[in-house]
């Protein structure tokens, strides 16, 4: 029954009721006097002491009744404004999870000539309330507020933009009110961002980075429904605790992990060799296995108090390589450099290896990894690490592999410490 018939349905048995007390009175009144009710033969005088009764008690009635309709309707108009107050403040879904997204711009946010423009088109042209507006079925699986963070092409990202959003998530993460968050950006860096943020943001509650390979103007634009999932998923109890993640093409992925496979197809981004961690489908998240490595909330490395972060390049192996990159690096003020190198994260000598020793005695910190993508590097395999005080990456690649070794910078130069900081996350 809906609150307006169950308001009415009240009044009206309210009102039912007074008749009854109406009767109840004439009945008390001919049990005490039952001769008058019973002649038919009485005097005037009776009868008109009767009728002034009858009369007397009528109006009394009547007076009840309105006092009663009016407290009737009083109370049941408070009541009514209470409940449209309650409605009005469950307006935007009661039992929805809420989601914070933030914008940052990217081929999601991008916008082409025409509809069939899915190379050349300009990114981040798109502000948060346009994006959040094409998906109007967002409100039906979380409450949806929207942040326009900053609004650039992702290959511009950089050390100051990611402190900038690390902090950000870090406050929003700490409120009661957000549940999760979702962030919008552009695929060229979006694996470098992630795991920056897997690395540094303090919650286990969802964080979903997201992106899309075709502009927002285009006929078949996977951004829409790109966002709708990462919503879903950042508002889901089976995200919690997962770390940072990935979502696109209905496929979930570790930040740690996951990479850019293709340079424009909406099935770019993968984990070579690892697998994804689950997908999406049928609006729910479905997750078949997950990272062993410390990430978010157990996660060491913190940017709170942090303005700047250490310079940290990457020198790419090759056959004839030389040692000039690395030597302008050094003299750039470079505190850290990961050598992308052949196979295993082979040296090349005489040039590379040499060079890389005199940065390392001059404080540089020396990461070996591969530009294979995949693997292990093997710790005192390609190279003599221990005699060289190298560190290895591990699984990481080349440009994980900085951003581990930029916020390790921040704790300690001492290369002991660093391998065990890259066998940890």
């Amino acid at each position: 029954m809906s609150r307006a018939s169950t308001f009415f349905s009240l009044n009206n048995r309210g009102k039912d009721r007074l008749p009854l007390l109406a009767r109840a009175e004439r009945e008390e009144q001919n049990r005490r006097h039952p001769r008058q009710s019973a002649s038919a033969s009485g005097t005037c005088s009776a009868e008109r002491t009767g009728a002034y009764q009858r009369i007397f008690q009528q109006r009394v009635v009547e007076m009840l009744q309105f006092r009663v309709r009016d407290y009737t309707m009083a109370i049941m108009s408070v009541l009514f404004a209470l409940l449209i107050s309650f409605d009005v403040a469950n307006a935007r879904g009661p039992g929805l999870p809420n989601v914070m997204v933030l914008a940052t711009g990217g081929t999601i946010a991008g916008s082409g000539a025409s509809s069939t423009t899915v190379v050349g088109y300009t990114a981040a042209t798109v502000g948060i309330e346009t994006l959040l507006n094409a998906v109007p079925e967002l409100k039906t699986v979380a409450n949806v507020k929207g942040e326009q963070v900053f609004q650039i092409a992702s290959e511009n990202m950089n050390n100051d933009y990611w402190l900038k959003l690390a902090k950000r998530v870090n406050t929003l993460l700490a409120q009661d009110d957000v549940d999760g968050i979702v962030i919008t950006h552009g695929t060229d860096t979006i694996e470098e961002t992630s795991y920056f943020l897997d690395l540094v943001v303090k919650s286990k509650k969802p964080v979903v980075v997201v992106g899309a390979m075709r502009p927002s103007t285009a006929i078949s634009a996977d951004g829409p429904i790109n966002l709708f999932n990462a919503v879903i998923l950042a508002g889901s109890d089976e995200a919690v605790g997962k770390g940072v993640l990935v979502a696109l093409n209905d496929q979930i992925n570790a930040a740690r992990d996951v990479t850019k496979n293709n340079t424009s197809t909406a099935d770019t981004f993968r984990t070579p060799e690892l697998g994804f961690l689950g997908y999406m489908q049928g609006n729910k998240p479905y997750f078949y296995r997950q990272s062993t490595r410390r990430h978010t909330a157990d996660s060491e490395f913190d940017v709170s108090s942090l303005d700047v972060l250490p310079q940290v390049d990457i020198v790419y192996g090759y056959a004839n390589m030389n040692r000039v990159a690395i030597d302008a690096f050094v003299a750039a003020g470079a505190k850290g450099i990961v050598h992308a190198g052949v196979g295993d994260g082979s040296l090349a000598r005489p040039a590379v290896e040499p060079a890389l020793d005199e940065a390392r005695k001059k404080g540089v910190v020396i990461v070996r990894s591969s530009r294979v993508g995949n693997g292990i590097v093997a710790r005192n395999g390609e190279a003599k690490d221990d005699e060289h005080d190298f560190v290895v990456s591990d699984t990481l690649n080349p440009q994980k592999a900085r951003i581990l070794l930029m916020l390790a910078l921040t704790k300690t130069t001492d290369t002991k410490e660093i391998q065990r900081m890259f066998f940890t996350y």
